[in-house]
């Protein structure tokens, strides 16, 4: 990774007003077009911390504490009308469900044109070139007829798809997928997997990719964090994950895998390494 201050930088502490210590002094780190995994059991606090990082936490009733610092700028210390600016622009993200995400009542287009003039104003020219190539990049077609239909006319993974091409229409740092692919079939998810590890192969875009899917956060990331209880458990790279986990979680996760990732190189994984071992590895 780059020698430049990280893109990402957090050390926090999350609340909830019926329930403390959601998440204790957890500290994540994300260098510039990384692919950081964060995997852990269902109410480890994954989606907290990615609510918690994007500045959206009071809408859940919880408090967060310590430091976000993203681009060498505390958000924690930044207004809403800051932090308004850099959603969707500078950081975007992608939810489990693309059928909750979307307006029902809204065609794609309109999804993505209010998207785009949320950050850019003027210059239909500019923005009707750069939803063609979000949707180019999710691997959609911008056609009339596509842009005309609506969430109910789309599969799952057409949806997640579209969900993705308004994440990265302003071409954002940092993506944030919180599990993105737990809704979709195992060869949806692999095509979604790809898709990110191309995105960030040709965008520059780092991610952090949130899941309980050990297996294809092992395909995918450089690193992977370990989230366990509230804190982080232990990170390292694939390699040392699988093959000499230090936490006694991570060690039962790994034994609970149906089948270990085999790995022909160790070390830090280049992009490369990473999209080709998606087609070695099926994700669940």
């Amino acid at each position: 990774m780059s020698s430049q201050e990280p893109l990402l930088a957090a050390n926090l502490s999350v609340d909830y007003r019926n329930k403390t210590g959601v998440l204790r002094n957890v500290s994540l780190l994300i260098e510039r077009q990384e692919i950081l995994g964060l995997v852990g059991q269902s109410g480890s606090g994954k989606s907290t911390l990615a609510l918690a990082l994007m500045g959206l936490l009071s809408l859940k009733g919880g408090g967060v504490k310590g430091k976000i610092l993203f681009r060498g700028k505390d958000l924690l210390k930044s207004s809403e009308k800051e932090l308004r600016a850099i959603r969707g622009k500078e950081m975007g993200i992608v939810l489990q469900s693309p059928m909750a995400a979307l307006n029902p009542a809204l065609s794609i287009g309109v999804h993505l044109t209010e998207a785009w003039r949320a950050h850019e104003r003027g210059n239909d020219a500019l923005g009707s070139a750069s939803i063609q190539a979000a949707l180019t990049s999710a691997s959609l077609p911008h056609d009339k007829d596509f842009l005309r239909r609506r969430a109910s006319q789309l599969s799952v993974g057409q949806g997640q798809r579209v969900c993705i091409a308004m994440a990265i229409l302003h071409r954002p740092a940092l993506l944030l997928a919180d599990e993105a692919t737990s809704a979709l079939d195992p060869i949806t998810q692999s095509e979604i997997l790809n898709l990110f590890a191309r995105l960030n192969r040709e965008m520059g875009t780092a991610i952090l990719y949130i899941s309980h899917d050990l297996l294809s956060v092992g395909a995918l990331c450089h690193r992977i964090c370990i989230l366990h209880e509230g804190q982080i458990a232990e990170c390292g790279t694939p390699d040392a994950i699988f093959n000499s986990p230090q936490h006694e979680y991570t060690r039962k996760l790994v034994a609970a895998l149906p089948s270990a990732p085999t790995r022909k190189n160790s070390g830090t994984r280049t992009r490369q390494d990473a999209e080709k071992t998606l087609l070695e590895v099926t994700p669940y």
